[in-house]
């Protein structure tokens, strides 16, 4: 039996980090892919549980030794999904998660056709900015420039299998487990999975 990977994307901004935590922590059954990347940390964050904190050497050595499933630039930083770690997680069964932009979506998508993709859309651009101000973090130009990179984010919209708006997290939730609860009881998951059953019940 192998597990389910599910790719969820959304420009800056959205909520998505939040809404990928809240995910996790009311399904133990997911696990989330942690990225390299060669940005530093921002406070709070930790090496190996938010991200691989890299130097950008140590990034391009292992994405010239093939180790990324996919790889982007964001921001003039580098980001990138170990290949090995997922292919050996699906083969045990186990469900991962991919919190990555639209550009490594695609990549992932070729590779990978059955993975289920998910984008986060904000519900408005205003709110959109509102939330980039909020974090305090970023100058009026660097808000400026992640606006631009939102709209271009979301005319990618259309490449993914769901769309959930996150207006109210709460709800976004309701609806992001929806999907991971549709997709567990999909016939070929279900058939491999309660195989026993199955057969009892034929006979």
């Amino acid at each position: 039996m192998s597990g389910s990977l599910f790719i969820v994307s959304a420009p800056s901004g959205a909520g998505k980090t939040s809404l990928v935590s809240a995910l996790l922590g009311s399904n133990r059954q997911i696990s989330l892919s942690i990225s390299y990347t060669t940005r530093a940390p921002r406070p709070g964050e930790k090496d190996g549980k938010d991200y691989h904190f890299v130097s950008r050497d140590t990034f391009l050595q292992m994405a010239q030794q093939g180790d990324f499933l996919e790889s982007a630039e964001v921001y003039g930083n580098l980001y990138g999904t170990s290949q090995s770690w997922i292919e050996k997680e699906l083969a045990l069964g186990h469900d991962i998660l991919l919190e990555i932009d639209w550009q490594g979506a695609a990549q992932v998508r070729k590779l990978m056709p059955h993975a289920i993709s998910i984008f986060i859309l904000p519900p408005s651009l205003p709110a959109l900015e509102s939330r980039l101000r909020g974090r305090g973090q970023d100058s009026d130009e660097v808000i400026a420039r992640r606006l631009l990179a939102a709209q271009e984010d979301i005319s990618h919209v259309a490449e993914f299998d769901y769309v959930i708006i996150n207006d109210k997290l709460d709800e976004a939730l309701r609806q992001l487990e929806a999907v991971v609860i549709a997709v567990g009881l999909r016939r070929d998951s279900q058939l491999s999975r309660h195989a026993t059953l199955i057969n009892q019940l034929q006979k």
